[in-house]
């Protein structure tokens, strides 16, 4: 009965483990991949600052598709590199933010590395 909030609160242990280690700066941002169910959010963070850069989710008016499944994730991938490109950031540090490097998150990562973001 408590299996999905045994989950959340795994991957936020997880997720807080993860971000003693990684750390974005204005220089070198972090890239921040969050997932739910039906959509994908990520987002090039300054830490330093405590401001998202840029964004880009499945919810934007400019994306066509479905957000749960890996296409929709490589777009996403794809729009945030262009985006963050746009604004000189050609490279980030990559959060996955708890999840498991599999699925959808790495294929927001590999849309974003296609598109010319390194990391």
């Amino acid at each position: 009965m408590f299996k999905k909030d045994d989950k959340k609160k795994l991957r936020k242990k997880r997720h807080l483990r993860v971000r003693k280690k990684i750390f974005g700066t204005s220089e070198i941002p972090r890239l921040a991949v969050y997932r739910s169910e039906k959509n994908i959010y990520a987002q090039v963070i300054d830490d330093i600052e405590g401001t998202t850069l840029v964004s880009a989710s499945s919810l934007d008016k400019d994306f066509e598709g479905i957000g749960s499944n890996k296409e929709a994730a490589k777009v996403i991938g794809g729009i945030i590199a262009k985006r963050a490109i746009e604004k000189g950031i050609n490279k980030v540090v990559f959060d996955r933010g708890g999840y498991i490097y599999h699925g959808r998150i790495q294929n927001l990562a590999e849309g974003a590395r296609e598109a010319g973001l390194k990391f």
